[in-house]
């Protein structure tokens, strides 16, 4: 599949992986499943992906038994099931899985398919997170930011929120951009507030566009240039879904007073919208 000393070819690994499967190998059990959940070397079927899945998974399979709890969670080739969702990821959390983890950290933190529970949602946080799981870290960080299920603490925040940074969370950059521009946690940098608002607005993420257009039409922690403002308020208004009405409104009004007043959108290397 992977090409490895042969000509890469799905359409082949799928059915090395169905005599696999047949056989009752639990790994080409669920490569299978991927297959068929993916459309890869085979029609994509829903149905025929969770009757794999679940073969892999009844046999100890944590991938196997993660994606069966998602497919519960989502409804995908099976009836909707919150509560059979957390089965699975809780068999695949004990294992050690990080993916289900993080999954089973947000079923306890939501309330959904288990009883709502914020310390038992920092619990698999933190053991995703230790993985490196950038979207476990992001939430780890939240609840130290807001003290959910654990004591507020802006440092440790902070920590978690460099670690999903650091990994491309684009979520995060935007929350540790805040916290350099508030000095929460972390000595006050615009600058540096400036350089994390940037890679997470380079990746659509809307808020951080709005802020970066901010800095850029104030000069906090760049060189002041409206015409780089309108750029990134404009790039915003692409993600409009992102925002309440009223935010909205201000984004068109701050739009609106910059082209009245001359300036054209363009980023710092000139290049127009």
């Amino acid at each position: 599949y992977i090409g490895a000393g042969v000509d890469k070819d799905i359409y082949e690994a799928a059915e090395w992986w169905r005599k696999s499967a047949e056989q009752g190998n639990a790994s080409a059990q669920c490569s299978l499943g991927l297959c068929y959940g993916n459309g890869e070397g085979v029609t994509e079927d829903p149905y025929e992906a969770v009757k794999w899945f679940r073969k892999s998974a009844e046999q100890g399979n944590a991938e196997a038994q993660c994606i069966l709890g998602v497919c519960y969670d989502n409804g995908y080739g099976v009836t909707k099931d919150p509560s059979e969702a957390v089965k699975w990821l809780r068999k695949s959390a004990e294992q050690g899985n990080a993916s289900a983890q993080f999954k089973l950290g947000v079923c306890y933190e939501k309330g959904d398919g288990v009883t709502k529970d914020p310390y038992e949602a920092i619990k698999w946080y933190r053991k995703s997170a230790e993985q490196g799981n950038a979207d476990a870290q992001f939430d780890l960080a939240l609840c130290y930011a807001e003290g959910d299920g654990v004591d507020k603490d802006p440092y440790e925040a902070v920590k978690w929120y460099r670690k999903s940074a650091e990994q491309g969370n684009a979520s995060a950059q935007a929350s540790l951009a805040l916290c350099y521009a508030e000095g929460d946690g972390v000595d006050k940098d615009l600058s540096e507030a400036v350089k994390w608002l940037r890679k997470s607005a380079e990746q659509g993420n809307a808020e951080a566009q709005v802020g970066l257009g901010v800095c850029y039409a104030t000069g906090d922690g760049v060189k002041e240039d409206k015409n780089t403002a309108l750029y990134w308020f404009k790039k915003a208004m692409e993600h409009k879904e992102d925002f309440r009405g009223e935010d909205i409104s201000s984004l068109k009004s701050i739009i609106k007073y910059l082209e009245e007043e001359g300036y054209s959108a363009q980023n710092e290397q000139g290049n127009g919208r």
